[in-house]
């Protein structure tokens, strides 16, 4: 399992995901789910990865692939007009994948399943951010869904929902964020540290770089703590329950 969040404020986007893998609870590693391709002047895309590891690796290695020559592995990432496009070549990419494992390995549908998560700015175009399923069609954030999830959600789900504000700063978000992260760890062993994250500030057509967590980190440790104090003390605080009797 694993958690990966993109948030869209005004100012540009946030990702951030954890870094664990595992077959069973003596079999963990640890890999990057967060993949970026840049040109200067020209395109920001950012990836958030989620589901069966090979198949995760696989649409990352073709699209990297590509990338590089792409004069001779057209289509390239880099290459593509608009984040509308890229998302489709994502979705193809994906669905190709998924197909080429299904029909030569396991035959269980959901065995090499993967949910993207894709966020950036192409040219003179709107900074979008869109989640792609693992049949490869895909939806795009709105105001009403401001933020897309992948992975184990529900933990840390709560925290976004009441506490996101599309007007919060980058120092802001990436707080939310530990503390979405930190109530996901605290619930399911199948999810932690290190983190990666990520921030795109719109229009700066510049990446900004990858950045990660580790358990020594002194500031989310802070965090995890306060978060956990602030909770015991806001149900403390609230108005005590009365048994009826009889």
């Amino acid at each position: 399992m694993t958690y990966c969040v993109a948030l869209k404020l005004d100012r540009g986007l946030v990702f951030m995901s954890d870094t664990r893998t595992n077959a069973g609870f003596d079999n963990i590693s640890t890999f990057r789910k967060l993949h970026c391709w840049s040109a200067p002047g020209k395109a920001v895309i950012t990836l958030l990865t989620a589901g069966n590891l090979a198949t995760t690796q696989a649409v990352v290695s073709l699209l990297d692939e590509r990338g590089k020559a792409a004069d001779d592995r057209n289509p390239s990432i880099l290459e593509q007009p608009s984040m509308f496009q890229v998302v489709r070549l994502v979705g193809e990419t994906l669905r190709e994948v998924i197909a080429r494992q299904a029909d030569t390995g396991e035959r269980a549908d959901a065995a090499f399943n993967a949910s993207i998560i894709v966020g950036g700015q192409v040219g003179t175009g709107a900074t979008r951010l869109f989640l792609i399923y693992p049949e490869g069609n895909f939806i795009e954030a709105s105001a009403d869904t401001p933020y897309f999830q992948v992975g184990e959600t529900k933990y840390g789900r709560p925290i976004l929902v009441r506490a996101f504000d599309r007007d919060m700063s980058f120092a802001d978000a990436v707080k939310l964020l530990m503390v979405s992260f930190d109530s996901t760890i605290k619930a399911n062993l199948t999810v932690g540290l290190p983190l990666d994250y990520q921030l795109y500030e719109s229009d700066s057509m510049a990446p900004g770089p990858i950045r990660r967590i580790d358990m020594e980190d002194e500031y989310f440790n802070v965090i995890s703590t306060g978060w956990g104090d602030a909770l015991k003390a806001a149900f403390h605080s609230l108005p005590p329950f009365t048994i009826p009797s009889g």
